[in-house]
């Protein structure tokens, strides 16, 4: 680690994401600064945008939570690794659950202006030329879910604290593009919004001598293989020096609201409350809250009848 040369560091703030160059041979690190924040991640191959990280090929060979030594694959006909994940010091990554949208917010919250991943993805890349359109889904890093007995995915509360980060280790060149999650009203981040450091380091040769050998095969198709391999567009990505960034509501304002609780709703907080918030009664509150809008709003949902504050 001390032998790896610092090439590239970003702070990404609340709301925002950054796309960065990563050439093979070189490492991204994704690092919490203060703990609790959930980061969304996407990868193009930099001279064919059409290749680009996979969350189902990936699902499928290393489960529903990659973590150290697990590689991100391309989507077919591609097929092939192209980052490995040299370390990961909190060890809780999925690939189950879908980016957050506008729509999310504005169906299940009513928020027609909301930070989300879709939107910070799409903004971030836009500096490469990329469209709303090219958005994937995500490698959600730091995210902790289960999928319970009856089959349903769920999100628990992470507890990643600052300095935890994870290492990928680029092997081929790629556009990487994380972002700050945008999802501050569900537990995936704790219920805030939060700064992730990002820092980009050349490989040491034991870095890259720790990589497993993969195999190459005939079935990982490239467009010299296809029957039309005619590009209707350039797919080289090539950063716009003109872009300025547009993201929704940056800078976040973190506002505090004061709750006065009787003693009866205190007594029913600390009946409620989950041990894994400890003396935060704010997060506990709002995790409370949040488990019985939960209930409310899928239990209406599955069941096709309208919620019970809609009767």
């Amino acid at each position: 680690m001390t032998d790896r040369k610092v090439l590239f560091e970003w702070v990404m703030q609340p709301g925002t994401g950054k796309a960065i160059e990563l050439l093979a041979g070189q490492i991204l690190r994704i690092e919490q600064v203060e703990g609790l924040q959930c980061v969304d991640f996407n990868c193009f191959n930099l001279h064919d945008y059409k290749e680009f990280m996979h969350c189902g090929r990936t699902r499928t060979v290393h489960g529903f939570n990659p973590t150290k030594g697990s590689f991100l694959w391309s989507a077919p006909p591609r097929e092939r690794a192209l980052l490995y994940i040299l370390d990961d010091t909190y060890g809780r990554n999925d690939v189950l659950f879908p980016r957050c949208s506008a729509y999310v917010y504005e169906s299940a919250y009513g928020f027609d202006a909301h930070t989300s991943c879709q939107d910070i993805q799409a903004e971030a890349q836009r500096e490469y030329g990329l469209t709303p359109d090219d958005v994937h889904d995500s490698f959600n890093l730091f995210m902790c879910t289960e999928v319970t007995m009856e089959g349903r995915a769920t999100i628990t509360r992470q507890e990643t604290k600052a300095g935890d980060h994870i290492d990928f280790l680029a092997l081929a060149d790629v556009l990487a593009v994380p972002n700050v999650c945008g999802a501050d009203v569900m537990r995936t981040s704790n219920f805030a919004l939060k700064p992730i450091k990002l820092t980009v380091f050349q490989a040491t040769d034991a870095d890259v001598a720790s990589v497993p050998r993969v195999p190459v095969l005939k079935s990982q198709r490239t467009p010299k293989d296809f029957r039309n391999a005619v590009i209707k567009a350039s797919r080289e990505l090539r950063r716009d020096p003109a872009y300025v960034a547009e993201f929704t509501n940056v800078p976040i304002v973190v506002e505090e609201v004061t709750v006065k609780l009787s003693a009866d709703e205190i007594a029913m907080l600390q009946r409620l409350r989950r041990p894994v918030y400890g003396n935060d009664d704010g997060a506990a509150l709002r995790d409370i809250l949040f488990t019985w809008w939960e209930e409310r709003f899928l239990g209406a949902a599955e069941s096709g009848a309208p919620a019970i504050g809609d009767r």
